[in-house]
């Protein structure tokens, strides 16, 4: 029986990260951590796994082992909060009207 892994995503957003942007209205949702063939939990936010290779570096240890899409969490990895990922996400939402009071009437007696 799997484990269930504890997500850190709350409504499609990383409150955890300071500068994560938010999934919401732009179709991508936000997956749940998953655990890699090398037994490492990958998207938790945790940063430490018993099984990592960085947990049991040594001499030995070959760098390529932590090469490849098994390393990379689809929405919650880092390269999320750069300048680049942030405005395709944004390019995803829908446009927003203008904000308006439309219970108010600002104009009265400006014409």
């Amino acid at each position: 029986m799997k484990k269930k892994l504890d997500s850190p995503i709350i409504d499609d957003t990383q409150p955890h990260q300071i500068n994560a942007p938010s999934f919401k209205g732009t179709g991508i949702k936000p997956q749940a951590p998953f655990v890699n063939d090398h037994g490492v939990v990958i998207g938790d936010s945790k940063y430490a796994s018993e099984n990592s290779p960085l947990e049991n570096w040594s001499e030995d240890t070959d760098p390529e082992i932590m090469a490849g899409d098994e390393w990379i969490h689809p929405t919650n990895d880092i390269g999320w909060n750069s300048t680049e990922n942030r405005e395709l996400l944004e390019a995803k939402r829908a446009p927003q009207p203008p904000f308006m009071h439309p219970d108010k009437d600002v104009s009265t007696d400006t014409d």
